[in-house]
């Protein structure tokens, strides 16, 4: 069993960016391998909370049926068991006790205030890009799901590996048998970021957890339904906005969304704040990390917001479109 990891607080770039009285001029050892893998691109752990279908037995039940592809891979317990085929959503939803919660939950949807049946379980996705070793993604999710819930909240697992990004599927009884309901907030999947990404790093995987506005990343994040559906051609949220920008090129009056302004200054605290990370780097005798530092905070692209990300999405398509259908001189 792998011996528990010491917890240091989440990197937090803007400290760096800020002058005065409060401004950070030191940095730990812990926040100097941080800022090096993120100067040289290490590859970025995703811990994404699903949200649909967590407060019905039937949902369970299918979201189960979803993650042990019908019966066809293993799901793993908190126990350790390796369970597979068609019934284990069943099995597991009696083990867990969920349809005594269901009932508990019908009890308290008589009071005045409650609106919704609570959520019976919480559906979390541990990912890592193409390349990485499955075993060692399943193995530290196993690691991060045992420090995490174990004798606290009940819990089981999947790998995946269907896709070129190997992930597993975690879930996690949200109500412990102590009848502590486990609360997920962004602060929490901030921390479980950075202590999957630490249980990767033990097994010799390179791994980072650093937000995604310290990387220069801007475009907006959907939902996963829409994402999903995008992926697919068939969001009709996408189509309808794709639609829109190319009326507006095609009459040459893009119109600038209201959050660019917001977009360039955070753009501009990002990069003030890796310039003076440099530069306490270099106070503290640490010169090749400072270079890497000040090559990353050049190479960090201009913000787009979504429209002019669509905008130039769609140059790019019409310039290929055109380069294939230009007839070869001869």
């Amino acid at each position: 069993m792998p011996t528990r990891m010491h917890n240091e607080p989440v990197f937090d770039l803007f400290s760096y960016a800020r002058r005065g009285p409060g401004s950070r001029t030191h940095l730990s050892k812990g926040e100097i391998e941080q800022i090096a893998r993120t100067a040289r691109r290490t590859p970025e752990v995703m811990v994404k909370v699903l949200p649909k279908g967590t407060n019905s037995l039937g949902a369970v039940q299918r979201h189960f049926s979803y993650i042990g592809r019908k019966g066809e891979l293993d799901i793993e317990t908190d126990d350790g068991e390796k369970l597979r085929g068609e019934n284990v959503g069943d099995d597991l939803l009696e083990d867990w006790d969920l349809d005594l919660m269901v009932q508990r939950g019908k009890l308290d949807l008589g009071a005045p205030m409650a609106k919704k049946a609570p959520r019976l379980v919480h559906k979390v996705m541990f990912s890592m890009p193409a390349g990485t070793p499955p075993d060692k993604v399943l193995a530290a999710a196993r690691n991060f799901a045992r420090e995490e819930f174990a004798l606290k909240h009940r819990y089981a697992m999947a790998l995946h590996t269907d896709e070129p990004h190997p992930h597993v599927h975690v879930v996690i009884k949200a109500v412990s048998d102590k009848g502590q309901r486990l609360n997920i907030r962004k602060a929490t999947l901030r921390e479980w970021r950075e202590k999957f990404a630490r249980q990767l790093r033990a097994l010799g995987v390179p791994a980072n957890a650093t937000q995604r506005y310290a990387r220069g990343e801007t475009c907006p994040r959907k939902s996963d339904g829409i994402y999903r559906a995008g992926l697919r051609g068939e969001s009709t949220y996408m189509r309808e906005r794709v639609e829109a920008v190319a009326r507006e090129l095609k009459t040459g009056t893009l119109q600038v969304e209201p959050g660019k302004a917001k977009l360039l200054r955070t753009h501009n605290d990002v990069r003030r704040a890796w310039l003076a990370l440099s530069d306490i780097l270099t106070q503290e005798k640490q010169p090749e990390i400072a270079a890497q530092v000040r090559r990353y905070a050049d190479q960090i692209s201009p913000p787009l917001t979504e429209k002019e990300y669509m905008a130039a999405r769609l140059v790019e398509r019409a310039r290929k479109y055109r380069t294939r259908e230009r007839p070869v001189s001869r």
